[in-house]
């Protein structure tokens, strides 16, 4: 049992607030993930030709000035934002670049993600205490995808722990069980993709990315995954402009949705959602089983 959260703003005016009003999200679903917690945020697209890369040193101590010095030696001109364990980097390079050269430079660092607007924090703790650890209540932007973790198949680490992420600006949170990720893995792995953790949900969002890489739109992908994912669940996926969740062809696992004109709130119970402003006058729904819903930024 995990707990998943997405919120989607879609007045500009809004947007300095967006951790401010997820914040409570995140906290709510405690009970349903008190193992790690984690999420990806929406902002501010990089400078032309740049992307923002997340690195994360876990229990490793890091000095993250001269980390900042080598990115420049390598990559040229670069900023970085240090988050506790966590920074952002900003460059001009290519993913595949990034992460080789971290696995060879500094390999006592993670590379989370990559991509153009969106950062990612994930960490073992409870959700109150990571939102506190990396300031989740001062966070801006345009939509965010959080999830707590009850972990039931996997280790409990910082790699275990949601959002997973492939390529640019894509992350995918879980909650449910896939039957067959080992299966999903060996075929992936096949063709050329690779794997972090042995987690459930790093192979749904490897399925979901690879398939977007290979030029299915989201729509398609999610069709395809019915007859591939095999399971429970309930996916919630963000992209750079794209809030979306899919449930399973049974829909066991739950979740809400409360849609206003200031903002589409998802949930997996409403007791996460009571707090956001106007909630008591959204529209409240369940998503339908194997149908994706999707909330572009305006």
């Amino acid at each position: 049992m995990c707990g998943i959260v997405g919120l989607l703003l879609k007045r500009p005016a809004l947007r300095p607030a967006l951790g401010e009003l997820m914040l409570p999200m995140f906290i709510g679903m405690t009970e349903r993930g008190p193992d790690s917690g984690g999420l990806a945020v929406y902002g501010d697209r990089a400078a032309s030709g740049e992307r923002r890369f997340s690195l994360y040193a876990g229990e490793s101590a890091v000095d993250w000035d001269a980390v900042a010095a080598d990115v420049r030696t390598r990559f040229g001109q670069s900023t970085i934002e240090i988050n506790g364990n966590h920074a952002i980097v900003e460059v001009n390079a290519a993913p595949e670049a990034m992460a080789q050269w971290i696995a060879e430079a500094h390999p006592d660092i993670a590379l989370l993600s990559a991509g153009r607007t969106m950062d990612l924090y994930k960490d073992i703790g409870a959700p109150g205490e990571i939102a506190e650890r990396y300031g989740f209540g001062r966070l801006r932007g345009t939509h965010v995808v959080g999830h707590t973790r009850m972990a039931t198949e996997s280790a409990v680490t910082p790699a275990h722990a949601h959002p997973f992420t492939f390529g640019d600006d894509f992350c995918l949170v879980h909650n449910g069980s896939l039957s067959n990720p080992n299966n999903v893995r060996r075929e992936l792995e096949h063709q050329g993709v690779s794997f972090v953790t042995d987690n459930d949900t790093e192979a749904a969002c490897r399925y979901l990315g690879h398939r977007l890489n290979e030029g299915d739109d989201l729509e398609t992908a999610v069709t395809r995954g019915f007859s591939v994912l095999d399971g429970f669940y309930t996916l919630l996926i963000g992209t750079r402009d794209t809030l979306a969740i899919v449930r399973d062809p049974f829909a066991c696992k739950p979740a809400i949705v409360a849609e206003t004109d200031d903002y589409v709130a998802i949930s997996s119970e409403y007791r996460s959602l009571a707090a956001l402003p106007g909630v008591e006058s959204a529209r409240l729904f369940e998503p339908r089983p194997r149908q994706l819903y999707q909330w572009r930024v305006q």
